[in-house]
């Protein structure tokens, strides 16, 4: 009972849209009201601003964080990879803001961050490598992604230090996610493939217009 109970609760944590609340309850707006209509962060900077989009950003991720550490928390042989992606599924079906949610990055992040803290600095870094060479937050959430799921089969040959054990769950939940990933930003992609994809303010390819993500 307390298993399923903790589950309920990760689904919970994951749900929570940071970006809906935040926006009404200190801007009395509804982002899904405006740019792009989406809950996560990068629409949340373009609406309300960047102290707004970091906060929204760090709620996404620590919820996904807390949920996946809720077994560690709670003493339960279980591995909080369940929780970890009960949480994503929360973020991307919440039953807080009608089961319409965000695209499952940030909380996705935030699962690595509660399993392994190096092996999410490491995923970071790539991220932010890929952001600053295309200033498109689209691009680097898509290769980061990809990244990931490959590095959960190599790195524990490659560099252990990172990911010392194979984790055939954390391959199939990151094979899962990147294909959410994917589909969620096929306008995104299309947009890309235009030309026409809009740029963060941010390294070699900043624009003035932001990522609609």
């Amino acid at each position: 009972m307390q298993t399923v109970l903790l589950m309920v609760l990760a689904y919970l944590l994951g749900s929570i849209p940071s970006g809906v609340w935040i926006g009404k309850l200190f801007f009395h707006k509804d982002i899904r009201d405006y740019g792009s209509g989406n809950t996560g962060t990068t629409n949340t900077f373009r609406v309300l601003g960047r102290p707004a989009g970091a906060i929204v950003f760090l709620m996404d991720l620590l919820k996904g964080t807390l949920a996946t550490c809720l077994p560690l928390i709670f003493h339960l042989n279980i591995n909080p990879l369940w929780f970890g992606l009960i949480a994503v599924i929360g973020h991307t079906l919440p039953i807080f803001a009608g089961f319409k949610g965000g695209k499952a990055v940030a909380t996705s992040a935030g699962m690595l961050l509660g399993y392994s803290p190096l092996f999410f600095f490491y995923s970071l870094l790539f991220f932010l490598i890929v952001l600053y060479l295309s200033s498109m937050v689209s691009v680097a959430s898509i290769l980061a992604a990809i990244f990931v799921t490959i590095s959960t089969i190599v790195l524990p040959s490659l560099w252990p230090a990172i990911l010392p054990n194979h984790n055939w769950l954390l391959t199939l939940i990151c094979l899962g996610l990147t294909t959410y990933i994917i589909v969620r930003h096929k306008d995104n992609l299309q947009r890309i493939k235009n030309g026409t994809e809009n740029r963060v303010s941010f390294g070699l390819n900043k624009g003035a217009k932001k990522n609609d993500h």
